[in-house]
């Protein structure tokens, strides 16, 4: 099957759900990343009042928010004056599915940040 036709209500139903869950971990891992930043300066500021080495590189991987690809969907959803949307697999499988092209990438951050590990490794 190169496309489907889908219902316009159904699919901002299924595709706001998609967007809501990816801003709940963004938002939780965004929490983390900022705890991890004051626990490692909070580390090397008392290895600089003890006096001892200091490691002054670390890196560490910033959560990124890919909200804006489900709201430019959505928008272009609820301004369609067709009742119907035809979508090609690819685009089924991004928007319905979430299978983004950057969703591993995000889960690897993510899944650093939010201890539940509640985070979606589909795609």
């Amino acid at each position: 099957m190169d496309s489907v036709r889908v219902n316009r209500d159904e699919f901002i139903k299924v595709v706001q759900r998609n967007r809501d869950a990816h801003r709940d971990v963004f938002e939780r891992a965004l929490e983390g990343y900022r705890e991890r930043w004051i626990q490692e300066l909070e580390t090397r500021l008392a290895d600089i009042r003890r006096g001892g080495q200091v490691d002054q590189y670390f890196r560490l991987p910033e959560p990124e928010d890919h909200t804006d690809d489900y709201d430019r969907i959505l928008t272009m959803a609820a301004m369609s004056v067709d009742e119907e949307l035809r979508f090609s697999e690819e685009e089924f499988a991004q928007y319905v599915m979430d299978q983004w092209s950057w969703k591993r990438e995000f889960a690897r951050t993510t899944a650093q940040y939010v201890p539940e590990r509640r985070v979606a490794r589909r795609g």
